[in-house]
């Protein structure tokens, strides 16, 4: 090999590993495509040996690939825990590191987060549930809180499984205007959505909306696409759509938004896990994971009282 590995192309791989995708890993780092291009050319070049896998579905790491991740991430973790320790008058102790899908940030994160000691730094990334997945693989997250759907399988099929507990296991629930017909229902029938005017995002490959309630028969008319679900409950509080939304975040629902129940079958349920990988926690991983318990204990209690179900 003719030269180092740098950290910079290191980055790139554990990037890579955890989105998939080198236009993501491109975003995350702050590169421009032909810079990601010039970075991992470099990288297999010092490496004599293809590290990335290319497909139309994403991009994966070959077995060499696989091989260096573990490295990389120790090296990058131990450059990193040296810059604390240079910058800091005191040593700190690493960071929790949490990744939550979209709605728990914004209905269960908060309420755990601020129940820890000041001394308990936690740093949280939002991502789908399957980029936390790959997150958890490379080791740049300690705790992720994923959301599972029915037949509720692990969150990917690579060994040894990740552990997993669940923290919640509710129906989905829609999101009216306060003012509109429906919201003076405790529960409707599913038929009941079709004909409505929806908001919703885009899902992590783009081919699916979230928001809109799964299984509609006809096409639903989705008239808003945003990104953050802040956005979406504020267009729905203003009177211009309805939304899906998942339990966790009903206390973070803002007035002018009405909730309401959806009879039915099939059951659209949701399970809210938080996944790490396997083996002992540390004490402060062990304690933000007691935090997401008792928060979301507290949150299904709200959401019993919401929906009527108590």
């Amino acid at each position: 090999m003719g030269s180092d590995f740098s950290p910079n192309g290191l980055r790139i791989l554990r990037e890579v590993a955890q989105t998939g995708s080198f236009s993501a890993a491109g975003r995350a780092l702050g590169y421009s495509q032909s810079a990601i291009s010039r970075q991992v050319a470099a990288l297999e070049k010092v490496a004599g040996r293809q590290l990335f896998e290319r497909a139309r579905t994403g991009v994966t790491l070959t077995p060499a690939g696989a091989r260096l991740l573990p490295r990389a991430v120790r090296i990058l973790d131990e450059l990193d825990a040296a810059v604390r320790e240079v910058s800091s008058p005191r040593a700190e102790a690493a960071p929790v590191r949490l990744g939550a899908f979209a709605a728990a940030t914004a209905g269960l994160i908060p309420k755990a987060l601020a129940s820890l000691p000041a001394g308990l730094r936690v740093t949280v990334r939002e991502g789908t549930t399957p980029t936390l997945t790959r997150a958890l693989r490379v080791g740049t997250l300690d705790l992720a809180v994923l959301a599972l759907s029915p037949p509720f399988r692990p969150p990917d099929g690579e060994s040894p499984a990740l552990a997993v507990t669940t923290l919640a296991e509710r129906e989905l629930v829609v999101g009216v205007p306060s003012g509109h017909p429906l919201a003076g229902s405790r529960a409707v029938e599913a038929a009941q959505l079709e004909g409505q005017v929806w908001v919703a995002s885009q899902s992590e490959r783009g081919d699916a909306l979230l928001g809109v309630w799964p299984g509609l028969r006809e096409r639903p008319e989705v008239r808003y696409v945003v990104r953050d679900w802040l956005a979406k409950l504020h267009i729905v509080a203003a009177g211009l759509a309805i939304t899906t939304l998942a339990p966790v975040l009903l206390e973070a629902v803002p007035d002018g938004v009405a909730v309401v129940a959806v009879r039915g079958e099939p059951q659209e349920l949701r399970r809210i896990v938080v996944a790490h990988l396997p083996g002992p926690l540390d004490p402060g991983v062990a304690r933000v994971a007691d935090a997401l318990a008792e928060a979301q204990l507290t949150g299904a209690d709200l959401a019993a009282r919401r929906d009527g179900s108590a």
